[in-house]
């Protein structure tokens, strides 16, 4: 979402955390609302993702809720968030043995799945195949999310 003293505009960000002790907590930036970042690095992104935890303190499940202007905090799953998202955009997994980037022409509207080092449930890799997600690969080496966001908005770029 940031570039040099500022951030992309039309980029929406989907922080899904699903270790949480009632129900999964899905928190959404979106840059063209945003206004309280604080500054142009990864500690202020944080304190959006705390004062949006601390503002979902007592949430039922599918609910929703405004923190601040851009952010909101929603008791939803990844899998749902996911069901949803498929409506409106071509969905992109990252995926070692999946198609090359650089050989992509991307959809109007893509959406790209990134997730953690702990491997993601079978059921939910063949969701997102019934969803016509499609398998991307950034290159042989796996990588850090944070540079994958960067690699991915690079190509993005130099598709527009």
């Amino acid at each position: 979402m940031f570039v040099a003293q500022s951030h992309r505009q039309d980029v929406v960000v989907h922080l899904v955390l699903e270790s949480t002790k009632d129900f999964s907590r899905t928190i959404t930036i979106h840059s063209n609302e945003v206004s309280n970042v604080g500054g142009f690095h990864e500690a202020n992104l944080l304190n959006i993702v705390v004062r949006a935890l601390d503002a979902s303190t007592g949430m039922g499940k599918e609910e929703l809720r405004n923190v601040e202007p851009g952010v909101t905090v929603r008791t939803i799953s990844f899998e749902r968030l996911v069901q949803q998202l498929a409506e409106n955009h071509q969905l992109y997994m990252l995926e070692k043995k999946g198609e090359f980037v650089r050989d992509i022409k991307f959809a109007a509207n893509p959406c790209f799945l990134l997730t953690d080092h702990i491997p993601m449930p079978k059921k939910t890799f063949n969701s997102l195949k019934r969803l016509g997600t499609q398998n991307i690969s950034l290159g042989p080496k796996m990588l850090f999310a944070s540079q994958c966001v960067t690699l991915i908005q690079n190509e993005l770029d130099l598709q527009e």
